[in-house]
């Protein structure tokens, strides 16, 4: 009986491997779109597996529409697998990597433009840059051996007991400083939970569109993305339901508030019953919260993490990105049964996020003086949305005006050939994130995202009307 079973294991591991070759190829570019497949009888001698091992790896590809079939010719690439052609790097390293590492999202932010609308980023001109200046004065005068000290891998005890303290008051959550993990960025934080709690092959849902770069992270895991559409109005619960039934999902890696791209939030009639879903089925909700105070009129629900008493939710809370992004402070809370390991992970990935951008963060945040910045820089950002959609009120796009948050997604007419549009752009200094890369399906080629919080206004008008100019080019 051991024998039987060992063998199965085995066989259900080599399956797992031949897919994740042929994906790995197809990434790397060693296999490019309409490209023959090597056939069953060659991959089988090359990887010194069976034949029927690498027909059910075949049959899966297929079945993912990685690849297509040719009667009695074989299997090819899928062009509809692969993403945006973007400016190549040239690699002469005399060693390649061990794995494909792509991040879409970064490739395009990296490209120098002047009207920069791929940055979901607060303008730095926005930010109190000399008070922010003045406080890192204060905080060296408080911690004189700072430089030469290191933070727990947890993360500062001061600064988990304020946010504790601050949860409690904003959203009454009760936390211990047990309870939270400090990481450099919410981007650590998806890479962290993703090594953790992800496996190759695993299913876990994703929304449709969603963070690209989340995307990536997931999918050099080798997780299989099951989607969740998202709606102005939340999500379908009966479909969720539906798909946690059929695939048991190990995770729902979710944007509830505000979301990245769309600006949509969920409502709170769903939110509690998407724990009361998440605990039936056993699926870690991982709420992915970066700019819960950029709301514009009013505060957006309470966390889904509110509604959570056994652990079910996994809370990233990104504060920085509208107080000094340059700090990389990330809060994930959750019960110390995910953050224990979580925190082993830290450990080894950098042991612990700098000391020094902790208690910067800590005595800038809890100072009188925030809560003026904030209400100052909501109003900023909304007169920019303003400008862009009066901008746009002129032609076919369509889009719904969003109540918080630095993006417009937009729809564009099917006519506008979107690579070449995108490319155009570029050449004429403007970036935007393509649609494209924000869905797990690889499908929604006429939508894009426009972050209108990077550039100023003055920028953003002109910037506008010159994306717009391309776009009536075709």
């Amino acid at each position: 009986m051991k024998r039987t079973q060992s063998w199965t294991e085995t066989n259900k591991l080599l399956f797992k491997q031949a897919y994740a070759h042929i994906v790995a190829k197809i990434e790397r570019g060693e296999l490019k779109a309409h490209d023959k497949l090597p056939s069953i009888r060659m991959l089988a001698q090359e990887l010194q597996i069976h034949r029927l091992t690498v027909f059910r790896a075949y049959q899966l590809l297929k079945e993912h529409e990685k690849v297509y079939v040719k009667e009695k010719s074989g299997y090819y690439v899928h062009p509809g697998f692969l993403e945006f052609d973007l400016p190549e790097q040239t690699d002469r390293s005399p060693v390649p990597s061990s794995g494909f590492l792509r991040n879409a999202l970064s490739e395009i932010q990296q490209i120098p433009v002047i009207y920069q609308f791929s940055q979901s980023l607060i303008d730095p001109n926005l930010l109190p840059n000399l008070f922010l200046s003045e406080y890192v004065k204060k905080v060296f005068d408080i911690y004189p051996k700072l430089m030469g000290t290191y933070s727990s891998a947890q993360g500062d005890e001061e600064l988990r007991a304020f946010l504790c303290s601050y949860m409690k008051q904003q959203h009454r959550i009760e936390l211990s400083e047990s309870d939270l993990l400090i990481t450099t960025g919410g981007q650590q934080a998806i890479d962290l939970i993703c090594r953790v709690y992800v496996r190759p092959m695993d299913h876990i849902l994703v929304e449709r569109p969603t963070y690209s770069s989340a995307l990536d992270i997931f999918r050099q895991q080798g997780a299989r993305f099951i989607s969740v559409d998202i709606h102005p109005d939340g999500y379908d619960l009966a479909n969720i339901e539906m798909l946690m039934k059929q695939y048991r999902p190990r995770i729902f890696y979710m944007n509830p508030t505000f979301h990245n791209p769309t600006g949509f939030t969920v409502p709170s009639a769903q939110r509690k019953q998407l724990v009361e879903l998440a605990e039936r089925y056993r699926c870690l909700l991982i709420e992915d919260d970066a700019i819960h105070e950029m709301y514009f009129d009013e505060p957006p629900p309470e966390p889904i993490f509110s509604y959570d008493t056994d652990g079910w939710v996994v809370y990233l809370r990104s504060f920085s990105k509208y107080v000094a992004p340059g700090l990389r402070i990330c809060a994930v809370m959750g019960r110390p049964s995910v953050i224990k390991p979580l925190s082993t992970a830290k450990s080894l990935a950098d042991n612990g996020t700098p000391l020094v951008n902790q208690k910067i963060f800590l005595h800038y945040f809890d100072s009188e003086r925030i809560r003026t910045h904030l209400d100052k820089l909501r109003i900023a950002l909304q007169i920019r949305k303003e400008i862009v959609e009066q901008e746009l009120a002129d032609t076919e796009w369509t889009w719904i005006s969003p109540k918080g948050g630095f993006n417009l997604w937009l729809k564009l007419p099917e006519s506008i050939p979107m690579e070449e549009f995108l490319n155009e752009s570029i050449r004429q200094s403007i970036s935007f994130v393509p649609g494209l890369i924000c869905d797990p399906l690889r499908e929604m080629r006429s939508w894009i995202r426009l972050s209108y919080s990077f550039v100023n206004e003055e920028q953003l008008r002109e910037g506008v009307r010159r994306l717009v100019d391309i776009a009536r080019k075709y």
